[in-house]
């Protein structure tokens, strides 16, 4: 048999999006998004092929069937043999033009050739990863140690303009989700300065994150900054354990699911529900936060409603990207749709008392 594990419906057909939708080119690498509206894919983007690798090791590691596998290392050596610039050691954020690199895009591809590096033993993956950490390290840092540069021109690597109510374009809190690269990197490799990095970039998180949320007067800036704060929370974990850090995720649960309640009316997305039913069960798999299981129940119905169904195989199974009130964006998402599957099927196996995911695999 082609799997060891059947994944119910909902799940296969996410699943069968990344192989059959033509998200995944035939370079190896991911497009940012369908539209749908214009019957075209986006640019490939480094940090979603990162992206889409993680996801389809995660699809493997729970069925078993090569096609998953395949489509990783595909998606891997596009990053290492193609995206990768050796000469100037950097991860621009698109191959075509070479003008930007992301210090978040950057964490993403590290820990997504991480993932198939493990699942594969191949060293060009492990290579290409420590080096992108070697350059975030410092390429990103300011003389000031204030956090770091969230995105640098190419190929001078000097600092753009930071814009506070553009999350993207501002240090802050979410940068931990990309620093937890370093410390993976430090389980992989065992260099202490990886490990420092990741210390240096929590303690930094843990004295700005109060002021993250709501940070925007419009509504759907406060949604759209949710996506960026659970980033945050999904960076604690290797120290979730830790009693600031355990203190932090409880209260940093509680708030997003406040805004998102209260916001919903007007605007929703779907990573935002797919990354808050995720850390809920993160959390109470850590042993800090108790699931609130009427609350996950809520989340997962809410996030199932974003999958499309549709004959054409560019848009069935896939996850739309938002919806405000009644109208449904054009976007179909790999990074929504990563997320969305990954929550569905850990929420499945928290109700029928499946083991817990490793923390490695979180996407």
């Amino acid at each position: 048999m082609r799997y060891t594990i059947r994944l119910f419906p909902q799940i296969s057909r996410a699943g069968e999006w990344f192989l059959r939708s033509g998200i995944h080119e035939t370079n190896g690498g991911v497009a940012r998004y369908y539209r749908a509206d214009l019957e075209r894919n986006q640019p490939v983007s480094t940090e979603i092929t990162g992206y889409a690798v993680s996801a389809l090791v995660y699809l493997h590691s729970v069925t078993k069937d090569e096609r998953y596998l395949e489509r990783a290392l595909a998606g891997a050596r596009f990053l290492t043999l193609t995206a990768w610039d050796q000469a100037s050691q950097t991860m621009p954020f698109e191959i075509d033009p070479r003008t930007l690199t992301y210090f978040f895009d950057c964490g993403i591809v590290v820990r997504g050739l991480l993932s198939a590096w493990r699942v594969s033993g191949t060293d060009e993956f492990l290579d290409v990863a420590t080096g992108i950490g070697r350059s975030m390290a410092r390429d990103f840092t300011p003389p000031d140690n204030d956090g770091f540069h969230p995105v640098l021109s190419l190929p001078d690597t000097q600092p753009l303009t930071r814009d506070p109510l553009r999350w993207s374009r501002s240090s802050g809190c979410y940068q931990l989700k990309a620093a937890m690269a370093w410390w993976d990197l430090y389980e992989a490799t065992g260099e202490g300065q990886f490990r420092d990095r990741y210390e240096q970039a929590l303690a930094h998180s843990l004295l700005t994150w109060g002021g993250f949320l709501p940070g925007h007067p419009e509504r759907p800036k406060v949604m759209d900054r949710l996506h960026a704060f659970l980033y945050f929370l999904e960076g604690l974990l290797p120290r979730a354990n830790d009693a600031q850090c355990a203190t932090v995720l409880c209260a940093g649960i509680r708030s997003v699911a406040h805004h998102l309640r209260d916001i919903a009316p007007e605007f929703e997305r779907s990573d935002v529900y797919a990354q808050l039913l995720r850390i809920r069960l993160y959390a109470d798999w850590a042993g800090v936060a108790p699931l609130d299981r009427d609350s996950a129940q809520w989340e997962a119905h809410r996030l199932a409603r974003f999958q499309a169904v549709d004959s054409d195989p560019r848009i069935d199974g896939g996850f739309c990207f938002g919806c405000k009130g009644e109208a449904w964006s054009p976007h179909v998402n790999p990074v929504s749709t990563a997320f969305a599957l990954q929550a569905l099927a850990l929420w499945e196996a928290c109700r029928t008392g499946d083991a817990q995911a490793h923390r490695h695999l979180l996407i």
